[in-house]
């Protein structure tokens, strides 16, 4: 089966659905394509159970658009362009049948996002291991670590999250902090997302700098270092997001979670930082991001 549009968008997603819901309203036609058997599989499928939008929701809303039950799904084998014809090539295979389809576009996005592939980082000696491995986007909930000494490696949202989700659920709970870090409460960001659109960056990065400070004090004191530049400069510059605490800093006040610098290499249960401190752990779990899979299907001239 071959079919043609006018634009292909490659993931169903957020970012994929309301572009094709814009595309809609103006009358642009469009297919959306999508691999798993559902849209935003990422927040359906690689989510903890107490994952929750941490912003306020008249910055998560979409363009209206429902998304069919029955759409089938579809698995991106490879996408190129013919210089020859001025069109996108898209392969496709169809999983609901089992067959290869393809399709055609004078335009092509890709809204895959950059959470495709779970990232676990080379660490020295991971592969001697003894105990649990698991990269967040495994990660259920802390049932099964109940008294165990657990370490988390990676301090954005999943992995301070994931730490005090660990707390709760009675685990003895560690984790790496290696970059410097901004933290802030979700009203505090939400103050500065409406101050931004009235107030110059460096004005809010201010305000809110000086919020956090008197809700957390001097957070260095707990191992927690803030950048050099404002958490809106960041995340406006590198797209790098502050993050929201949920609970995390008081168990770190409190001793509840112990935070390690980086992690220098591991032997057996053993694991040895930076400072030189050494302590024996039964899991790990790896909130290290995610890295895109997109170089692995769309194709430049060479193939």
């Amino acid at each position: 089966m071959q079919q043609e549009t006018v634009v292909l968008i490659i993931g169903a997603g957020p970012a994929g659905l309301a572009t094709s819901a814009c595309l809609n309203l103006q009358n642009i036609p469009n297919i959306v394509l999508e691999k798993e058997d559902c849209c935003a599989s990422l927040w359906k499928k690689r989510s903890y159970d107490r994952l929750k939008l941490h912003l306020a929701k008249q910055f998560c809303e979409l363009p209206h658009m429902p998304f069919p039950q029955n759409a089938p799904t579809f698995a991106v084998e490879s996408a190129s362009f013919d210089e020859r014809e001025r069109k996108w090539l898209v392969i496709v295979r169809n999983t609901l049948i089992n067959a290869v389809e393809k399709y055609e576009g004078k335009f092509l996005i890709v809204a895959t996002g950059e959470n495709s592939e779970g990232y676990t980082p080379n660490v020295p000696g991971l592969d001697s291991f003894h105990g649990e491995v698991v990269h967040s986007s495994r990660y259920e909930n802390g049932k099964r670590f109940d008294d165990k000494n657990v370490l988390v490696v990676g301090c954005g949202n999943s992995g301070m999250e994931i730490a005090y989700d660990l707390s709760n659920w009675g685990a003895q709970t560690s984790i790496v902090v290696r970059n410097h870090v901004h933290v802030l409460t979700k009203r505090i960001v939400q103050l500065g997302m409406v101050l931004l659109k009235i107030v110059p960056c460096y004005l809010v990065d201010n305000i809110i700098l000086s919020l956090s400070k008197f809700k957390y004090g001097n957070l260095s004191d707990y191992g927690l270092q803030k950048p050099s530049k404002g958490p809106f400069y960041l995340k406006r510059v590198t797209g790098r997001s502050p993050v929201i605490d949920v609970g995390t800093v008081d168990k770190i006040k409190a001793q509840e979670i112990k935070v390690f610098p980086s992690i220098n290499k591991i032997n057996g249960d053993c694991i040895q930082f930076a400072n030189g401190e050494t302590k024996s752990f039964d899991a790990i779990v790896f909130a290290t991001g995610y890295r895109s899979t997109v170089r692995k299907w769309l194709k430049d001239d060479g193939g």
